[in-house]
């Protein structure tokens, strides 16, 4: 049977657009998302350029102004020791109150004195706002760990000996107390009394670094930043948010942003500016939204907010960010009973504390001193993105500018700390 030339060329020119449009259909699923970016006209590039740069460094649409963690500081201090002969037979007593950003501070104070005093220091108990609302130290610190971190340094006893009330005194100090206000205004009672409980007061929010290199400084030092961790069931639960967190957060790279922000506070200030300098103690959650959207974050990023519940006048952040949480939203669902009752608020506000020092980015919507503490607590590990919101006006915003100034005048005791 005689072959028709022109049913043959017909057939070849059949297969071979099949296989162009294999082709096509091919790159149209396998092309990187940068390759498309570069043909997008919202994008301009100069072709005589293009072959010089990497398509895998030209910025992807979910970029924000993210950027790596600086290298966690080393201790600067050296760690004090004590000879067994100087210690007194005298208790140093305290409780710890208003939640972990005054734990630290409190803790500070009371082992300086101990250590200056040459007296045993009795494991504090915690105790909320609310009368009756107490709590035992290892329901939420590891008491191994704050022991063995000041062996050496002070003695310590779990539990608070039987003493009379003559024999002990009560003595309100100042946060950051010196070794000049300890001799004049502390020891003098220790050596009448025998024994003191310590209430430490806050006249203001005092991070200042410290210039001095005094052994006072190396204690407050060690006590600030080594000796607080959370026991384990505690750090479970903050580890289950934070990687909640970073799994909501796929588009950019697992990053996330955690915000002081809690409503009940707002509403008690006025988050206006200050006279002519336009400064500002709060920010709200319209201002918070409208600043992150300034510097560059994506929509598709994921906002942790200390705020507990969820509250209708956050709605105005999430309509800018939808991936914006509160603690019921990532907890645990068999953590809420124990972490988010009305009893649990000695449990949020420490939850509050380690997400926020663990989150890629910091940004305190009030000032204070959680504030203060969180700012510590991250230029120690290294995480130094601490941004205070500015140009809430609309206009574009650039990182530098919103720098905390503890980060970039390193102006926070924690750099008198760490090298």
């Amino acid at each position: 049977m005689a072959v028709d030339p022109r049913q043959v060329l017909a057939g070849v020119l059949t297969v071979t657009m099949f296989v162009m449009l294999g082709n096509m259909i091919k790159r149209e699923h396998f092309d990187s998302p940068q390759s498309k970016h570069l043909a997008s006209p919202a994008v301009h590039v100069d072709a005589s350029k293009a072959s010089e740069q990497s398509l895998a460094t030209l910025p992807k649409a979910s970029d924000g102004p993210w950027k790596t963690d600086d290298p966690a500081l080393r201790p600067c201090w050296d760690k004090p020791t004590l000879e067994e002969a100087e210690k007194s037979q005298g208790f140093v007593t305290f409780s710890l109150t208003n939640g972990p950003e005054y734990h630290v501070s409190q803790i500070a104070d009371a082992v300086v004195v101990a250590r200056y005093l040459r007296a045993t220091l009795v494991l504090p108990d915690i105790r909320g706002r609310k009368p009756g609302d107490k709590r035992n130290f290892e329901d939420i610190y590891d008491v191994d760990k704050f022991v063995k971190s000041l062996e050496g340094v002070i003695s310590v006893v779990r539990y608070q000996p039987a003493i009379s009330a003559r024999n002990l005194a009560v003595v309100k100090i100042p946060n950051r107390i010196t070794e000049d206000q300890i001799a004049e205004l502390i020891e003098p009672i220790f050596r009448s009394k025998g024994n003191i409980r310590l209430v430490t007061y806050f006249p203001s929010v005092n991070m200042r670094k410290s210039e001095e290199t005094s052994s006072t400084n190396a204690v407050a030092c060690l006590a600030m930043f080594g000796t607080l961790e959370l026991q384990p069931e505690v750090r479970e639960v903050v580890d289950s948010m934070v990687e909640r967190l970073r799994t909501l957060s796929r588009k950019s790279d697992g990053q996330f942003i955690a915000v002081d922000l809690r409503v009940d506070i707002l509403e008690k200030k006025s988050c206006q500016g200050n006279g002519a300098t336009g400064s500002k103690s709060c920010y709200t959650p319209e201002e918070i939204a409208i600043f992150l959207k300034n510097t560059g974050f994506d929509k598709d990023t994921a906002i942790y907010l200390t705020q507990s519940r969820w509250d209708s006048s956050l709605d105005a952040l999430k309509d800018f960010f939808p991936k914006t949480y509160t603690k019921e939203g990532i907890m645990p669902v068999d953590k809420k009973g124990k972490f988010l009752d009305s009893d649990a608020s000695e449990f949020e506000k420490v939850i509050d504390f380690y997400v926020s020092s663990q989150s890629d980015v910091f940004i305190p919507a009030i000032s204070g001193l959680f504030y203060a503490n969180v700012a510590g607590k991250r230029i120690a590990s290294g995480r130094t993105q601490i941004l205070v919101p500015a140009n809430i006006d609309g206009s574009p915003t650039s990182l530098a500018s919103s720098i905390s100034h503890y980060v970039s005048k390193k102006n926070h005791l924690a750099y008198s700390c760490f090298c």
